[in-house]
């Protein structure tokens, strides 16, 4: 209090200069020496860290069940399929719960429960495929996708190994020409698909039934002795089941919505893309390697050419017959298993019915 005001500014200063030294202009110190660079080389090792632990574990399959473990970083993966990087997050931890089933320019982003993959025409490939809820569609790659190549060439498919020696004539024997009657082999991608619907829809049936096992005598203890305990389990047992009905919920509701969308549902078509684009190559290659003035066979081939394409894109464009009829029937497993849930006679109106005879 008896301080002068002078005194007390000194004061202030003098703290002041603790807090922060800041060296004269004409000073000897150098500040930006060492520590800098080591301050870089720190930031460049960790970010080396960072890339290095970017990287993750992949299994690529080809058309023939051929399988490949392969460690990929982010911008690996977006080079070789072309998607953007937000459709990587998808595949994420953030977004392990949702289900997602994406159309891309040359890929098909498939998110369902425990399967993260990336389906193009000729390649599939698989997120984390050592865990073990994904090994039973990893054993499922290996046996269906060899038959199911197979049955591609009897149909009259060209092996695509022999593409290296015949380029152009492969590309025009590719073209399919639809035959009234007769079944035609779903594309790769859509033998991907449904082998992952499949997979997908036994494991939260099995789990369904699993639950239900358990029920039962979880009721049956608590109809004999209503205790704190056995009200415990049955409040568990509810909790499980809505935790399974959301699960089932999100998978069939995504494949509601390509249902629902006929344009959404052509955008999957990958195969039929990746032949409309080698035909369009096949015909450039061909005018090029002719002359100004093209001889008659190659102008009756170029027409026959243009007119199957426009025949064969209307054809394609407006005909999702085969991936609706595929998805419909997942769709009938999902709403049955989502029915027995939600029923009256089903798990969640039991627990729930009991519930509410008991006080709380």
């Amino acid at each position: 209090m008896g301080k002068n005001p002078l005194s007390f500014r000194r004061t202030i200063s003098r703290r002041r200069n603790n807090r922060k030294v800041v060296p004269p202009e004409n000073s000897a110190i150098e500040i930006v020496p060492t520590t800098k660079n080591d301050d870089v080389a720190g930031t460049s090792a960790s970010k080396g860290k960072k890339k290095m632990g970017g990287a993750r574990l992949w299994m690529k399959f080809d058309k023939f069940g051929q399988s490949e473990l392969i460690e990929w970083d982010k911008s690996a993966i977006i080079k070789r399929v072309g998607i953007p990087a937000r459709d990587l997050r998808i595949l994420g931890p953030v977004f392990s719960q949702s289900s997602n089933i994406l159309a891309r320019e040359r890929a098909m982003v498939v998110n369902l429960e425990f399967i993260k993959a990336i389906v193009t025409a000729e390649e599939v490939l698989l997120l984390d495929p050592l865990r073990q809820e994904v090994l039973p569609f990893v054993d499922q790659l290996r046996q269906q996708l060899p038959q199911k190549s197979q049955g591609m060439n009897k149909a009259g498919h060209v092996d695509d190994r022999d593409s290296k020696q015949h380029p152009t004539e492969v590309q025009w024997a590719r073209t399919p020409e639809p035959v009234e009657g007769e079944q035609q082999e779903l594309p790769f991608e859509f033998q991907v698909l449904e082998i992952a619907l499949e997979v997908v829809c036994s494991y939260l049936d099995s789990n369904v039934a699993e639950l239900e096992k358990h029920a039962y005598p979880v009721l049956d203890d608590l109809a004999r002795n209503v205790s704190t305990k056995n009200l415990k389990r049955v409040r568990s047992l509810k909790s499980n089941l809505t935790r399974l009905l959301a699960r089932v919920q999100k998978v069939r509701d995504e494949i509601e919505h390509l249902l629902d969308d006929n344009e959404d549902m052509a955008h999957l078509y990958l195969t039929r893309k990746l032949i409309q684009y080698q035909q369009s190559e096949a015909l450039l290659n061909s005018a090029a390697s002719n002359s100004i003035v093209a001889t008659p066979h190659a102008l009756h081939r170029n027409s026959s050419y243009r007119s199957g394409s426009m025949m064969t894109s209307n054809y394609w464009d407006d005909d999702v017959e085969d991936l609706e009829m595929l998805l419909e029937a997942y769709f009938m497993q999902l709403d049955g298993t989502r029915n027995k849930i939600l029923s009256g006679a089903g798990m969640v109106g039991v627990v729930e019915k009991v519930l509410i005879m008991l006080p709380c």
